[in-house]
Formats: structure tokens, sequence, C-alpha cells
């Protein structure tokens, strides 16, 4: 497969710049795998889902992971964090990499915080370590901002905004932004329906941020990921698949949470790290449905959502997307994918 295989023509005034008011006010666009697509807003999603369903979310928490410093001839430096490695060692994104030599120091509030560059990883990122006084948290409550994506160029008024509802676990450098769209209310007139929702983590690291840069898409590599399953999160997930109902994922990260730790149709508990790229031609385990928001041209997301629904399919929904004007990316509308119907 090519990469540009999976281009689309997006139009820079699509993409959203500030979340909906309120969170499930957002359209959202319900394609199923045939027949005709329709167009509601997302506190209808309610309608497609069945009591016998599992509704399956990711509750990691966005750390405020973007870091503000200053070398010590004080050259400005914006650093990333990507993926805690030990108490003090973190793998990270350094602009401009090319001041993060190995063994600079620099400084962030004042000297509150430092970070000294260990090496440099296979992608160009920095394993730093850093320095401290008192509790690493705190100061990172204190010193960080939230990691908005580069093509959000407007100001958060509400850090709030960019977590979920539901986020409970510290660690993810982004957010499952399919989730941004719940509200608690919604969430309790779900559970009320008898559907069942499910927390699975996956902490959203240096994959959200690297663009397909290689012709073939095969020849991508996935950054790993730090992923967990209870084991009370997979028993209730195999329970739905077992009385009949769908296996509906929030977001990307649970699709490939639950195929990480999938085997013949059965979630198995666990923890670990995951690498796994789904593209046109693989075999789901225990996927059937899946609300997502609309994805990057030639993004490994837009591959992941074509090999639930077809290539052509997809990028059919998405120029229906851009003809009727619905908002793109982070902060924009959702799409349900319906790769099986509801059961009966």
């Amino acid at each position: 497969m090519n990469t540009s295989d999976f281009y689309y023509d997006l139009p820079q005034s699509l993409i959203a710049q500030t979340p909906a008011q309120p969170r499930d006010a957002s359209r959202m666009m319900v394609v199923p795998a045939q027949g005709a697509i329709e167009h509601r807003h997302f506190y209808d999603v309610i309608d497609y889902l069945d009591e016998k369903d599992v509704l399956v979310v990711n509750n990691t928490k966005v750390i405020p992971a973007r870091l503000l410093g200053e070398t010590e001839s004080g050259g400005a430096m914006e650093f990333l964090l990507l993926r805690r490695i030990d108490a003090d060692r973190w793998e990270t994104l350094v602009k401009p990499g090319k001041k993060a030599r190995i063994g600079r120091e620099i400084r962030f509030g004042g000297g509150l915080l430092r970070a000294r560059v260990e090496s440099v990883t296979p992608d160009g990122g920095r394993i730093v370590r850093f320095l401290y006084e008192g509790v690493f948290e705190q100061l990172l409550d204190q010193l960080g901002q939230m990691p908005l994506p580069p093509y959000i160029t407007e100001k958060l008024e509400d850090p709030s905004r960019y977590q979920t509802v539901y986020a409970a676990q510290e660690g993810s450098a982004a957010a499952p932004t399919a989730g941004l769209h719940f509200t608690q209310a919604l969430l309790d007139r779900i559970r009320a329906k008898g559907v069942d929702i499910v927390p699975v983590l996956l902490h959203v690291g240096l994959g959200t941020f690297r663009p397909v840069k290689a012709q073939r898409v095969e020849e991508h590599h996935m950054h790993s990921e730090y992923y967990e399953i209870t084991p009370d999160a997979a028993a209730r997930i195999n329970a739905a698949r077992a009385r009949g109902g769908r296996i509906v994922c929030v977001g990307t990260t649970s699709v490939r949470t639950l195929e990480s730790a999938a085997k013949d149709g059965i979630v198995q508990p666990g923890s670990g790290w995951t690498d796994i790229f789904i593209t046109p031609g693989y075999r789901f385990n225990c996927v059937d449905a899946l609300i997502t928001n609309f994805h990057l041209p030639e993004s490994t997301l837009l591959m992941l959502v074509s090999a639930l629904m077809g290539t052509q399919r997809m990028l059919e929904a998405y120029r229906l997307a851009v003809a009727m004007q619905y908002r793109f990316f982070s902060f924009g509308d959702a799409m349900l994918l319906l790769a099986q119907p509801e059961k009966a």
C-alpha cells in the first residue's frame, strides 16, 4: 500500500480550533458498513447503543507535558515529555534539537527544575534526566503546559477541555480525543440504558505526533505505548461478546489496546508495551464499532479506521464530511463507525 492512498484534500478552515460547547453538542456522522450515511449530533449516540453492548473507554489522563526552558546561555528550548522511563528519566521531543547536545543542562522556572540530556533516540528524541528538589509531579503542574497538537493555534482557555471527563491515570502526552465528546450526564444515560462502560488504559505517546514519512505504508514503524487491561475489564468485555452484544470502542487508542491483548476473539488481561500498526487487510479480533474523530490525511489513524470500514468507504465519508463542513481533528466532530450491525 502507498501512503498516498490515504490522502484527502482538507481546507485549513475546517480544522477545529476550539472544543464544542457543551461537549456532546458536536456533530456526529454515522457510517454503517453499507447503506446510507446519517448526520446526527453526538448526544444521539445513545440511540445506537444496545443494552447488551459494552462501551470501552481509555481512562488515561494528559499530563502538562510541554515545558519551556532555557540553556545556560539563555537560548529558548521546548520539551515535550513522551514516556517516563523511571522516576527521573523521560523520553522527550526537543526543539530546537541541535541545541540538545548530550551532557547539556536546560533550566525550567529559573532552575526549579533542570534537565540533563543523556542520549539521543533513534527517532531523534532525547532521553533526559530531571534534577530537582521536592516532588516532580508538583513541579510539572507548576511549570508545565497542556501539550496541544501543533494544528491548534488558539489558546485553550480551560485546560480541562483537553481531558475526558473520565480521565484517571496520568501519563499521556496527548488526549484520546474521541472521548472528549462525552459529558458525565450522557454517560449516566448510557449506563441507565444498561450499557456497560469499561475503562482500559493506553498512555498516548510519540505515535500521535509522528507523521508517516515512508512512501510505502509497510515501512512505517509505530512507537511503543504502555497499556493495561485489568482482569475485571477483560471479563466484562468478554461477557458482552458472550451475551451477543457488540464491543464499541471509544477512540483508536481503545481499539489498539484491545487488539494488542485479544486472542481468538477473547480479550486477555495484562499490561505491557504495544506498537501494533493496524492497516487495511488486518483481521480484527474483537471490535464491532468505533467512535472516533476525523483524522489527518495519510495518518496511521486514518489507516486504522480504513482497516475497520474499508478504505474507499472511509474516503467517501471524508469527502462528504468536507463537503458538509464537519469540523476536523482533536476538537472536531465525531464519527460512529458501525463495522457490525446492532445485534438483536
